[in-house]
């Protein structure tokens, strides 16, 4: 079962170079992400996602070559196969996309919007889906962020978010 965290930071900025940070942890095999996304709130107001998987462009670049494929077997039938491969490369890559941009992956996309329109203009949140992580050493590879990123919401066990917490540098209320 994944485990969801949700950081908030006072910067624009924050939540991506924490998400960099997570990203190295990863190629150290000592955190396994299932997805995460950025959100920014700027000082407009406005809320912006950064998904960490594109979902149009993977649905696109599948579609593409699915849809080739068939256009060429379906022009072999009619004698045509490389219209067939343009037509069906054509359509399949725009059904992809389309397919793409109404799916949801990992994260909810409504509750990240929905957290996000509660964050203060000019701060930001990184929202990490978490399928494994060796929870030791990457709280020590959090001590960079003391002070700077408060934890919003998890799905933590209690003593896991304390320690979470405390790396953080927030204040652990006493249960």
């Amino acid at each position: 079962m994944s485990t969801l965290v949700v950081v908030g930071f006072d910067s624009l900025d924050g939540a991506k170079n924490a998400l960099g940070e997570c990203r190295e942890l990863e190629k150290e095999y000592l955190l396994d992400l299932e997805d995460a996304v950025v959100v920014r709130r700027t000082a407009d107001g406005k809320v912006h996602l950064d998904q960490s998987i594109n979902l149009e462009k993977v649905g696109a670049s599948w579609g593409f070559l699915s849809g080739g494929f068939w256009g060429a077997l379906v022009g072999l039938l009619f004698l045509n196969p490389l219209a067939g491969l343009v037509v069906g490369s054509v359509a399949g890559a725009g059904i992809g996309a389309l397919d793409g941009k109404f799916s949801d992956y990992g994260i909810n996309d409504d509750f990240i919007k929905n957290l996000g329109a509660t964050l203060t203009p000019g701060s930001s949140a990184l929202f990490v889906l978490i399928r494994k992580a060796e929870p030791e050493k990457v709280i020590a590879h959090l001590s960079d962020l003391k002070g700077h990123a408060k934890i919003i919401q998890t799905s933590l066990s209690p003593e896991a978010e304390g320690k979470l917490r405390t790396a953080l540098g927030q204040v652990v209320a006493a249960t």
